[in-house]
């Protein structure tokens, strides 16, 4: 018999579609939601707890690097060798070099030295450097110094002793017993030695950090992940020269430090800075969440791929149960459940495309109503269970006896009617005694009691509705029922 056409009850395909997008939406916006809680609770952690913790430890390690010279300075400034030779006139140069070297050795220092107020001579470890004057920009630290109430200053300047290396100097002034002014001593650190700290730091805390004066200038390291060359290294170096991090680092040093973010094409950049009274400058230290966020963004790519396989799965135990029920469902609206016969909603859709296609091809169309002869006699005999199966096998029986494209469908109690296409009233009518005598044929051997059909026939005429052909062929089982019954009788022209 002909398979009916799918009436896609449930709209499988939208259902579907439709689950897929709430457990994409929900588990994606969960896992999403995760990660990005996730990142922000570690971009806190890192500007709360990380980057101040790295700047404390750089700026713990500079007061330790800075506690031995300025205590050297000290000592220096408070020698009586030192007194004594300036107030005697400054009569041996090399007594004071000597003096400077030793201590210079002694105390590993990069640079010792000591400015005369009296001779205005700049004494260093190898010798006399130069005189200082007032009108040289470059001695402007020691007429600075000289009038200064503080004892020494800290101060960052480069060494004409050392091809001009980016040095910090301890200035510490030299007073004798009665408070005079004798001159300025101290020692010199090679800003190179910070990058010690410098690299530590990136190791251990993968940080950057960099040491920023109060003019902007990058005296030491460099942002993360850049290549930029710090003032020591000759390069003018400084923070307004960075594009992306110039207005970030403005707005930091105007606020006297804190954290911060700001972006360069490779990441965000989270930046903690730190100003240094000692050294007048602001350690900048920044990073990014990237390394934290690894295991993170490892554990979304690996909890996205899990639900995609479930997913996968999921929908196609969906589809494969929706398509189960579908069918049920389909076969429930279309079938007669007794009989397993069309009924006659199903049978309409499927007469009315015949009606249309004889019509267009102009190929002949019957049908065949067949009756039950008696059967009240079967169900008060032998019960309804008995007359259920008898119906059963009349179909079984007469189906055999059908062509597989003639639909059969239950029209009411114990009436069937059969859509014969390509099939004109003599082919109707043996049609129609195929299934009488092979539905009676089965029923005498399996049913509980023998039955007979009888059946009228009709085939299609011009501009006729299915319904008219079907009230004729009607008319045709009354005259069989009239004439006998267990007969076939065709309708009337």
């Amino acid at each position: 018999m002909e398979e009916l056409p799918r009436t896609g009850i449930g709209e499988k395909g939208r259902l579907i579609a439709t689950i897929t997008l709430l457990l994409v939406v929900g588990f994606v916006g969960t896992s999403l939601f995760a990660f990005f809680s996730a990142r922000n609770s570690v971009r806190a952690s890192i500007e709360r707890d990380s980057l101040p913790s790295a700047a404390d430890y750089v700026y713990s390690s500079l007061q330790k690097a800075l506690v031995e010279p300025i205590f050297v300075s000290s000592m220096m400034a408070n020698d009586t060798f030192l007194h004594d030779w300036a107030t005697r006139g400054e009569r041996d140069p090399e007594e004071v070099i000597a003096y400077l070297s030793e201590i210079r050795n002694r105390y590993a220092a990069f640079t010792t030295f000591f400015v005369s107020e009296g001779s205005s001579r700049y004494y260093q470890a190898d010798g006399v450097l130069k005189s200082v004057s007032p009108g040289e920009p470059r001695d402007e630290w020691y007429y600075r110094v000289r009038g200064m109430a503080d004892p020494y200053e800290i101060n960052l300047d480069r060494d004409m002793a050392h091809g001009d290396a980016l040095t910090i100097f301890i200035n510490y002034r030299v007073l004798d017993r009665s408070g005079a002014f004798l001159g300025v001593a101290g020692v010199g650190i090679s800003i190179d030695s910070m990058n010690g700290l410098i690299e530590t730091l990136g190791r251990e805390h993968d940080t950057a950090a960099y040491f920023v004066d109060g003019a902007g200038r990058i005296v030491s390291g460099a942002p993360y992940g850049t290549s930029i060359e710090p003032a020591s290294a000759g390069a003018a170096a400084t923070v307004a020269g960075d594009a992306a991090l110039r207005a970030t680092a403005e707005a930091a040093m105007a606020a006297g430090g804190g954290s911060f973010r700001y972006r360069r094409p490779s990441g965000e950049r989270l930046l903690y800075v730190r100003y240094l009274p000692e050294l007048g400058w602001y350690l900048f230290v920044e990073g990014t969440e990237s390394s934290s966020m690894a295991e993170a963004r490892r554990a979304l790519w690996l909890s996205l791929a899990a639900f995609a396989f479930i997913m996968v799965a999921v929908i196609a135990l969906v589809a494969v149960t929706i398509d189960r029920y579908q069918s049920r469902l389909e076969r429930t609206a279309s079938y007669d459940q007794l009989t397993g016969a069309l009924n006659r909603m199903s049978f309409a859709v499927l007469c009315d495309h015949a009606v249309k296609e004889s019509r267009r091809s102009g190929s002949p169309l019957s049908v065949a109503i067949f009756d039950v002869d008696d059967f009240k006699r079967v169900n008060d005999r032998h019960g309804h269970a008995a007359g259920d199966k008898a119906l059963r096998l009349v179909v079984a029986g007469g189906q055999s006896g059908l062509r597989l494209c003639d639909p059969l469908c239950r029209w009411g109690g114990e009436e069937f009617v059969a859509l014969l296409a390509s099939c004109d009233e003599a082919g109707a009518v043996i049609a129609a005694e195929k299934f009488r005598s092979s539905a009676a044929s089965l029923c005498a051997a399996e049913g509980p009691s023998p039955v007979t059909l009888s059946a009228g026939v009709a085939t299609l005429k011009p501009d006729e509705t299915f319904y008219a052909l079907v009230g004729r062929a009607d008319e045709a089982l009354l005259s069989a029922k009239q004439a006998g019954k267990d007969r076939i009788e065709a309708a009337r022209a």
